[in-house]
């Protein structure tokens, strides 16, 4: 019997929001894996910087590529760009996002608009993008980052929850849809990690205490910890696993918060 590993050699992955945080810590930790990597954010600098940083650490190809992943025209134009400087696409990882914590009764449909767009619509037009691509060679890998948000109510906001749960969802129908095509379809939902996006709430040490008083390991998590959940649904380790949502959250989920 051979056994699958997580080595990515050979592949091509894209992934959004790759400029900082949990995006920055995945698209190295693909390269590291032997994928190479199409880095896409709004701003190039951030990108750049990584795609340098991943050639010297690992020898890997890195393309940063600019794009407001909100516009359907620019996704095109980034896939297109991207599968034509790379030759092919294996592995997308929808990991753009953002929150704006307001109550729900002070939600404007301006926020609602934002968040929508940003976490949901360009997950979406993304999938359908690379779907195209990865149906005509038969095989694909898709991974969402979702949050255990999606899973369990949240006072993150209500907006924020409502597109992580029906990412979650999503996740679900493209799996069943397009499993025939040879492509899996999985999202991991994180709890807290420290990125530039949760600082400011996890140095406040009274929510940082709260946060750990929920989780059963007691810590937030470590950027590595969120980047081994996806590798593994990428590699062949995971061949037989499509439609799933991977909760990396410490336990926060047995009881929710």
């Amino acid at each position: 019997m051979n056994v699958p590993t997580f080595n990515l050699d050979g592949q091509t992955a894209l992934v959004t929001g790759a400029g900082r945080g949990i995006g920055k810590a995945i698209a190295v930790g693909l390269a590291q894996s032997g994928s190479d990597v199409v880095l896409v954010s709004r701003t190039m600098r951030e990108i750049e910087e990584t795609a340098a940083y991943i050639y010297e650490q690992t020898g890997r190809k890195a393309l940063a590529l600019t794009a407001d992943v909100t516009s359907r025209e620019q996704l095109e134009e980034t896939f297109r760009e991207a599968i034509s400087e790379m030759g092919s696409l294996d592995i997308l990882v929808n990991n753009a996002g953002m929150n704006i914590r307001t109550p729900a009764l002070e939600v404007t449909d301006e926020q609602w608009e934002t968040i929508m767009q940003t976490n949901l619509k360009s997950a979406f037009v993304a999938s359908q993008l690379a779907g195209q691509h990865m149906k005509e060679r038969g095989t694909g890998k898709i991974i969402n980052i979702s949050s255990v948000g999606g899973h369990t109510a949240l006072r993150t906001g209500v907006v924020y929850g409502a597109t992580k749960a029906a990412l979650i969802h999503m996740t679900k129908v493209l799996a069943l849809e397009w499993g025939k095509y040879g492509i899996r379809v999985n999202s991991v939902g994180p709890w807290y990690f420290r990125t530039p996006l949760t600082e400011k709430l996890l140095d406040d040490p009274e929510y940082l205490q709260e946060i750990v008083s929920r989780t059963p390991l007691q810590r937030v998590g470590e950027l590595e910890e969120v980047v081994g959940p996806v590798v593994f649904l990428a590699s062949d380790a995971a061949g037989y696993i499509t439609g799933q949502t991977l909760l990396v959250d410490g336990g926060m989920s047995i009881y929710g918060f």
